[in-house]
């Protein structure tokens, strides 16, 4: 009798023992940038419109700069696959040093949002708040790619949980500093939409110094030296980290842009509109942060059975990775169908003029997310087991074709010409998250293929 069943069940057990404190830890991430959104929306609708433009604009720089970070997962991964211990050191210290010096060279972008802002034809009021939490929230930029660097380094070998708690306890952090210093309690001034963005900055700091803690002083740790002599260069494998890592950050924007993009064009519909997008943006992104983490966990089980060479467990772990991501689409489907207005009236002052207008408006939303859960669980899953394979050019060049050349034309045509507004922009995101799905799988078929690790238990081809 096969033990092929075993063998998955085994592939099953792995990857949710990694990936749910890699899921949890992304939903974590996310609650920081969702409490920020209740919160404002408890403030005001001026100041939560200013925040989802904000946060949205600051996303869409931080995802190009983390590719850098991202690059250290599958490398590290790969390295731990190999038994080189000095080359997981050289990785993640390469990875800081590109992620800080992005940080620092992006900043004059926050700094000169407002031209910017004003130049994409936002409301004036709107781009004026969004503008002042941009020029705080940059200085959160280079300890937030620090964060992902560890992040990356910790979760390749398998220390989620501590990520998990690192990231929990910014959580709470983030909470108590966003209720004194956006209302302004506690004898502090009420600084709304800014207070947010000091409070964000205090939290990456924070969280930074405790994984940096962990990083080098955590039991077992030690031994790799990640911090040690962190001055000290290693230019081929800045060059590695570099190679992989620029792909990286252009999928991430070129996926980042076309959710930016929807923003942009929500607001040329009204206020009103764009607060209740960036509430059921918040919502999704909940949900897409539980498959990014299992997209995270396939990419570090990729990694070490590809740098182990062992084929057979590659293609199984792909295989259960891709189905415990539909499972979990399912799930997430079935709570946006039946929950869609309880969940928008959580992040409401149910006292706001506005309140029911945005809640009706946001609840078609969040129901239209449910068509393309499935696509978009599909294409991050694909986008991690490629990345495993250190395989990250061709998934940018696919992504952009999708988003840019597909998506993003899609959901001007179905909001304007066509006239189905703000229902019209997300299903032009459906069309291009499904055609990213549909390249990615392909491209990842054809690589297990190309690699001989579709074959029945075949070890994968000796690296040259």
């Amino acid at each position: 009798m096969s033990d092929r069943p075993a063998r998955l069940r085994a592939h099953a057990r792995a990857l949710l023992a990694l990936g749910l404190p890699l899921a949890g830890s992304q939903v974590a991430q996310m609650a920081l940038h969702v409490t920020d959104t209740i919160m404002l929306g408890w403030h005001s609708v001026d100041a939560l419109a200013a925040g989802v433009l904000g946060a949205s604009t600051f996303f869409l720089v931080f995802t190009l700069g983390s590719g850098f970070a991202q690059a250290v997962m599958p490398m590290v991964a790969a390295a731990l696959g190999r038994g080189d211990e000095a080359q997981v050191r050289r990785d993640a210290r390469m990875g800081l040093w590109l992620s800080a010096a992005f940080g620092v060279m992006a900043y004059p972008v926050f700094w000169n949002a407002r031209p910017i802002l004003d130049a994409l034809g936002q409301d004036p009021v709107v781009a004026a708040l969004a503008a002042d939490y941009l020029r705080v929230a940059g200085l959160g930029l280079v300890p937030a790619l620090g964060v992902m660097v560890l992040r990356s380094f910790l979760s390749a070998l398998g220390r989620g949980q501590m990520v998990l708690w690192v990231t929990l306890a910014g959580v709470a952090i983030n909470a108590a500093l966003n209720w004194v210093l956006i209302f302004g309690n506690l004898g502090a001034p009420e600084m709304g939409v800014v207070g947010a963005a000091v409070a964000s900055v205090g939290v990456q700091v924070a969280m930074l110094g405790l994984l940096a803690a962990y990083a080098a002083w955590g039991p077992g740790l030690a031994r790799y030296g990640v911090l040690t002599r962190l001055w000290r260069s290693d230019w081929p494998a800045l060059g590695q980290v570099f190679r992989i890592g620029w792909p990286i950050g252009l999928t991430g924007l070129s996926e980042g842009g076309l959710f930016h993009a929807s923003a942009i064009m929500m607001g040329w519909i009204g206020t009103t509109e764009l607060a209740a997008h960036g509430i059921a943006i918040e919502v999704t992104a909940v949900a897409f942060m539980i498959h990014l983490g299992l997209s995270n966990a396939a990419t570090v089980r990729v990694g070490w059975a590809e740098g182990a060479g062992d084929g057979q467990g590659l293609r199984e772990g792909a295989a259960m990775a891709l189905g415990l991501s539909g499972v979990a689409a399912f799930a997430i489907i079935a709570l946006y169908l039946t929950m869609a207005e309880p969940i928008m009236r959580l992040f409401l002052n149910p006292a706001d003029p506005r309140a029911d207008e945005i809640v009706a408006f946001g609840s078609v939303l969040i129901v239209l997310a449910a068509l393309f859960q499935l696509f978009d669980a599909g294409q991050v899953m694909l986008l991690g087991l490629l990345r495993g394979l250190r395989d990250t050019r061709v998934p940018m060049v696919q992504t952009a074709i999708s988003y840019w050349l597909v998506g993003i034309p899609a959901s001007y045509l179905l909001a304007f010409p066509l006239g189905l507004g703000g229902a019209g922009l997300w299903l032009g995101l459906t069309v291009g998250l499904a055609v990213a799905a549909c390249l990615l799988g392909l491209r990842l078929w054809r690589r297990l293929g190309a690699m001989g690790a579709l074959g029945p238990a075949a070890p994968l081809p000796a690296k040259g």
